[in-house]
């Protein structure tokens, strides 16, 4: 999957995205779900276990930046 083809899709999050944190989130692709490693694409935002974001950017082969695709 090429890294244009990422952005934009929804994905949750399954270990905490934050600042000096390395998180995971899981996003539905390719016919099924695969695991990430995250980080926040906005600096200092802290992303928790459970919420749904969506994929800013992707740095293969298993990298991407996201942010929380709703307001809570």
């Amino acid at each position: 999957m090429d890294d244009a083809s990422m952005v934009g899709l929804l994905g949750r999050v399954t270990g905490t995205v934050g600042p000096g944190l390395v998180g995971e989130v899981i996003v539905r692709i390719r016919g099924g779900a695969e695991h990430f490693l995250a980080h926040p694409a906005v600096p200092g935002e802290r992303i928790t276990t459970g919420t749904v974001v969506m994929v800013m950017e992707h740095l293969p082969p298993r990298t991407v930046y996201v942010t929380a695709a709703y307001d809570s």
